[in-house]
Protein backbone atom coordinates (compact mmCIF):
# COMPACT_ATOMS: atom_id res chain seq x y z
CA UNK A 1 0.00 0.00 0.00
CA UNK A 2 1.20 3.33 -1.29
CA UNK A 3 1.05 6.04 1.34
CA UNK A 4 0.05 9.80 1.37
CA UNK A 5 1.74 12.73 2.91
CA UNK A 6 0.83 16.29 3.21
CA UNK A 7 1.50 19.89 4.14
CA UNK A 8 -0.64 21.95 5.55
CA UNK A 9 -1.09 25.67 7.06
CA UNK A 10 -3.00 24.83 10.07
CA UNK A 11 -4.87 28.35 10.57
CA UNK A 12 -5.61 29.51 14.09
CA UNK A 13 -8.51 28.33 15.40
CA UNK A 14 -8.39 24.38 14.55
CA UNK A 15 -7.60 21.22 16.31
CA UNK A 16 -4.59 19.18 15.07
CA UNK A 17 -7.14 16.20 14.90
CA UNK A 18 -9.70 14.56 12.84
CA UNK A 19 -12.02 13.41 15.60
CA UNK A 20 -13.16 15.73 18.76
CA UNK A 21 -15.70 13.65 21.21
CA UNK A 22 -16.69 16.35 23.23
CA UNK A 23 -19.70 18.32 23.30
CA UNK A 24 -18.60 21.70 22.41
CA UNK A 25 -18.24 22.29 18.61
CA UNK A 26 -14.43 22.80 17.26
CA UNK A 27 -13.00 23.26 13.80
CA UNK A 28 -10.83 20.03 12.83
CA UNK A 29 -8.70 19.40 10.00
CA UNK A 30 -10.85 17.52 8.27
CA UNK A 31 -12.92 20.66 7.12
CA UNK A 32 -9.86 21.82 5.04
CA UNK A 33 -9.57 19.15 3.03
CA UNK A 34 -10.83 15.54 1.71
CA UNK A 35 -7.86 13.80 3.55
CA UNK A 36 -8.12 9.79 2.93
CA UNK A 37 -8.87 7.55 5.91
CA UNK A 38 -6.18 6.84 8.56
CA UNK A 39 -4.25 10.05 7.84
CA UNK A 40 -2.80 11.64 10.99
CA UNK A 41 -0.65 14.54 12.11
CA UNK A 42 2.62 14.42 12.95
CA UNK A 43 3.49 16.51 15.67
CA UNK A 44 0.38 18.90 16.96
CA UNK A 45 -0.12 22.45 16.92
CA UNK A 46 -2.54 23.63 20.03
CA UNK A 47 -5.59 25.23 18.71
CA UNK A 48 -4.37 28.93 19.70
CA UNK A 49 -1.39 28.23 17.23
CA UNK A 50 -0.69 28.24 13.20
CA UNK A 51 1.66 26.95 11.25
CA UNK A 52 3.38 23.98 9.34
CA UNK A 53 1.81 21.13 10.23
CA UNK A 54 2.69 17.51 8.26
CA UNK A 55 0.00 14.72 8.04
CA UNK A 56 0.36 11.32 6.50
CA UNK A 57 -1.04 8.22 6.36
CA UNK A 58 2.20 5.72 7.73
CA UNK A 59 3.09 5.83 11.12
CA UNK A 60 6.79 4.89 10.29
CA UNK A 61 7.29 8.78 8.96
CA UNK A 62 5.36 10.13 12.10
CA UNK A 63 7.91 8.32 14.05
CA UNK A 64 10.92 9.31 12.01
CA UNK A 65 9.71 13.14 11.78
CA UNK A 66 8.36 13.36 15.41
CA UNK A 67 11.97 12.11 16.88
CA UNK A 68 14.37 14.27 18.87
CA UNK A 69 17.22 14.19 15.64
CA UNK A 70 14.33 16.90 13.58
CA UNK A 71 14.05 20.42 14.18
CA UNK A 72 11.16 22.60 14.93
CA UNK A 73 11.16 26.06 14.12
CA UNK A 74 8.71 28.69 15.50
CA UNK A 75 8.09 32.48 15.02
CA UNK A 76 6.77 34.16 18.46
CA UNK A 77 5.23 36.94 18.71
CA UNK A 78 5.74 38.11 22.61
CA UNK A 79 4.22 40.82 24.93
CA UNK A 80 6.80 43.23 25.61
CA UNK A 81 10.30 44.20 23.78
CA UNK A 82 12.23 40.72 24.97
CA UNK A 83 16.13 41.75 26.00
CA UNK A 84 19.02 39.16 24.87
CA UNK A 85 18.98 38.31 28.82
CA UNK A 86 15.66 36.60 28.55
CA UNK A 87 17.06 34.66 24.98
CA UNK A 88 20.00 33.24 26.67
CA UNK A 89 17.66 31.92 29.41
CA UNK A 90 15.69 30.09 26.44
CA UNK A 91 19.11 29.15 24.96
CA UNK A 92 20.67 27.11 27.78
CA UNK A 93 17.17 25.65 28.85
CA UNK A 94 14.18 26.77 31.05
CA UNK A 95 11.75 25.06 33.91
CA UNK A 96 8.90 24.24 32.81
CA UNK A 97 5.87 22.08 34.13
CA UNK A 98 4.89 18.92 32.43
CA UNK A 99 2.72 16.13 33.25
CA UNK A 100 2.31 17.19 36.92
CA UNK A 101 6.35 17.57 36.86
CA UNK A 102 9.37 20.06 37.00
CA UNK A 103 11.10 19.67 33.13
CA UNK A 104 14.04 21.62 32.22
CA UNK A 105 14.05 22.06 28.39
CA UNK A 106 17.11 21.01 26.44
CA UNK A 107 19.33 23.83 25.16
CA UNK A 108 17.82 25.68 21.75
CA UNK A 109 18.19 27.80 19.19
CA UNK A 110 16.98 31.76 20.16
CA UNK A 111 16.97 35.16 18.52
CA UNK A 112 15.60 38.21 18.06
CA UNK A 113 14.34 38.97 14.91
CA UNK A 114 14.66 42.80 13.80
CA UNK A 115 11.52 42.22 10.70
CA UNK A 116 8.30 41.78 11.52
CA UNK A 117 6.93 38.39 9.53
CA UNK A 118 5.16 38.60 6.65
CA UNK A 119 1.92 36.36 7.76
CA UNK A 120 -1.95 37.12 7.03
CA UNK A 121 -3.56 38.64 9.43
CA UNK A 122 -5.03 35.55 11.81
CA UNK A 123 -8.50 34.73 12.35
CA UNK A 124 -8.73 36.54 15.93
CA UNK A 125 -7.28 39.79 16.53
CA UNK A 126 -4.62 39.79 18.97
CA UNK A 127 -4.23 42.85 20.48
CA UNK A 128 -2.87 46.64 19.57
CA UNK A 129 -0.74 48.87 20.06
CA UNK A 130 -2.16 50.92 23.06
CA UNK A 131 -1.16 47.86 25.06
CA UNK A 132 2.07 47.77 24.52
CA UNK A 133 4.89 46.61 22.47
CA UNK A 134 5.45 43.36 21.21
CA UNK A 135 8.45 41.46 19.42
CA UNK A 136 9.23 38.63 17.32
CA UNK A 137 12.10 35.82 18.22
CA UNK A 138 12.47 33.06 16.40
CA UNK A 139 13.08 29.58 18.83
CA UNK A 140 14.03 25.98 17.19
CA UNK A 141 13.72 23.09 19.15
CA UNK A 142 14.09 19.34 18.95
CA UNK A 143 11.57 18.36 21.67
CA UNK A 144 8.08 19.10 21.65
CA UNK A 145 6.27 18.68 25.10
CA UNK A 146 2.79 20.16 25.51
CA UNK A 147 2.79 24.20 24.89
CA UNK A 148 6.32 24.05 25.57
CA UNK A 149 7.71 26.97 23.22
CA UNK A 150 4.06 29.09 25.15
CA UNK A 151 5.42 27.91 28.63
CA UNK A 152 9.27 29.18 27.74
CA UNK A 153 9.01 32.29 26.86
CA UNK A 154 6.43 32.88 29.81
CA UNK A 155 9.07 31.57 31.91
CA UNK A 156 11.55 33.90 31.16
CA UNK A 157 8.79 37.25 31.27
CA UNK A 158 7.47 37.49 28.04
CA UNK A 159 4.14 35.62 27.12
CA UNK A 160 3.38 34.38 23.57
CA UNK A 161 0.81 36.05 21.90
CA UNK A 162 0.97 34.04 18.80
CA UNK A 163 2.56 31.51 17.72
CA UNK A 164 3.41 29.86 14.30
CA UNK A 165 5.49 26.57 12.91
CA UNK A 166 8.12 27.84 10.07
CA UNK A 167 9.74 24.90 9.91
CA UNK A 168 10.25 20.97 10.89
CA UNK A 169 13.08 19.57 9.56
CA UNK A 170 13.65 20.42 5.89
CA UNK A 171 10.14 21.35 4.73
CA UNK A 172 9.15 24.82 5.05
CA UNK A 173 6.16 26.57 5.14
CA UNK A 174 6.89 29.07 2.99
CA UNK A 175 4.47 31.15 1.89
CA UNK A 176 1.42 28.28 1.84
CA UNK A 177 -0.95 30.27 2.97
CA UNK A 178 -3.56 29.86 6.54
CA UNK A 179 -6.01 26.52 5.23
CA UNK A 180 -4.08 25.80 2.48
CA UNK A 181 -2.93 22.14 1.95
CA UNK A 182 -0.82 20.23 -0.72
CA UNK A 183 0.28 16.56 -1.16
CA UNK A 184 3.77 15.59 -1.41
CA UNK A 185 5.34 12.56 -2.21
CA UNK A 186 7.46 12.11 1.03
CA UNK A 187 9.18 15.00 3.46
CA UNK A 188 12.42 14.05 2.86
CA UNK A 189 14.17 14.45 6.34
CA UNK A 190 17.32 14.68 7.12
CA UNK A 191 18.53 13.22 10.29
CA UNK A 192 20.85 15.80 12.67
Amino acid sequence: MSHQHFIIHKPYGYLSQFVYELKRKKRLLGELYPFPDGTMAIGRLDEDSEGLLLLTTDGMMSELVRSKKVEKEYYVQVDGMIHQEAIEQLQKGVEIGFNGKKYITQPCKAFLMHEVPAFGARGKKIRDERHGPTSWLSITINEGKFRQVRKMTAYVGFPTLRLVRIRVGNVYLNDLQAGEVIEVADFQMENK
